[in-house]
C-alpha cells in the first residue's frame, strides 16, 4: 500500500496527486493508494482520499504503508521516518502556488543529502522513484534536538545574557502572562 500525506497546509497540490492518479492509469502503480489531503480537494476513482484522519488513524496508515510519499514539510517527513519505510517527498512550489516560497526544496534536499528519504523532483519520473524506493533503505533518522538544547542552555549559563537582559526577559514574561489572563477571563 502506498500512502499519501499533503499535512494540513492550505494551499492545494493537486499536481502531486494528478501525477498519482496518471501513474494508475497508466498501470504503472498497482498498489492500493490512499491520501490524506488535507486541504487538497480532489477526486479520483483509484485512490481512496481523505480530507484529514485522526493521528491515530494516521499511524495505523504509516505502519501498514509498504512506500510513504510526502510533500517537503519537516513535520509530515519527520513523521514518516520513525516508521523505517521509504520516503519519498515531493516540494510545493510557488509558481504552481501550492506555497508562498520554494522552502520545501531545501528542506527535501537536506533529508536527501543525509540519505533519509528520496526526492520527486519531476513528476514524470515518479514510477522511476517509486521502483528506487523498494530497493531504498532509508538511513535511522537521529534527532539533533538534545545537541541543540545543550547548545542554548551553555550559551545561556555562560552569561552571555546580561543580568539585565534576563530580567527585561523575565518582565517582559510576567507582563504578558498578566496581559493573557485580563483578556481570557
Amino acid at each position: 500500500m502506498i500512502l499519501v500525506t499533503l499535512g494540513t497546509q492550505d494551499k492545494s497540490f493537486e499536481r502531486l496527486l494528478k501525477a498519482i492518479d496518471k501513474e494508475i492509469e497508466a498501470g504503472n502503480i498497482k498498489d492500493e493508494v490512499i491520501v490524506q489531503a488535507g486541504y487538497t480537494k480532489y477526486s479520483s476513482d483509484n485512490m481512496e482520499i481523505f480530507d484529514l484522519v485522526s493521528p491515530k488513524e494516521l499511524d495505523k496508515l504509516m505502519k501498514k504503508a509498504d512506500v510513504l510519499i510526502t510533500h517537503g514539510g519537516v513535520g509530515s517527513i519527520l513523521g514518516a521516518l520513525k516508521y523505517d519505510k521509504p520516503v519519498i517527498a515531493a516540494a510545493r512550489l510557488a509558481k504552481y502556488k501550492e506555497h508562498t516560497n520554494d522552502h520545501q526544496k531545501q528542506i527535501i534536499g537536506e533529508f536527501v543529502k543525509e540519505g533519509y528519504i528520496l526526492e520527486l523532483d519531476d513528476f514524470s519520473k515518479l514510477t522511476n522513484v517509486l521502483k528506487e524506493a523498494k530497493k531504498f533503505k532509508p538511513k535511522k533518522y537521529k534527532s539533533n534536538k538534545k545537541n541543540m538544547q545543550k547548545l542554548v542552555s551553555s550559551y545561556i549559563d555562560e552569561d552571555h545574557i546580561s543580568w539585565w537582559n534576563r530580567f527585561k526577559y523575565i518582565i517582559l514574561i510576567i507582563l504578558i502572562i498578566f496581559i493573557l489572563t485580563l483578556i481570557f477571563r
